[in-house]
């Protein structure tokens, strides 16, 4: 069984047009059929996961900021 999980049923399903590797589209399609899965789903699932790793949440900056903050005097010693 799949961890996929279809999250189409809240949101609408746009209809795109990309270029992608012969090989890759290959494996693509041979990972769906062996998964018991469609292409549409995995490639949800492939930009949703790619999405989520390159967005950096919100609160992460936020700490970030708040410690480079507490810590300024501390960067201004190392620095020197």
């Amino acid at each position: 069984m799949s961890n996929y999980v279809n999250h189409s049923f809240d949101m609408q399903n746009i209809k795109i047009s990309s270029k992608v590797d012969e090989d890759v589209w290959n494996e693509l399609k041979l990972i769906a059929q062996e998964s018991h899965q469609n292409v549409s789903g995995l490639l949800t699932e492939a930009i949703r996961d790619y999405v989520q790793r390159r967005r950096v949440r919100p609160e992460v900056l936020t700490h970030l900021e708040a410690s480079m903050q507490e810590n300024e005097e501390l960067g201004i010693l190392l620095a020197k």
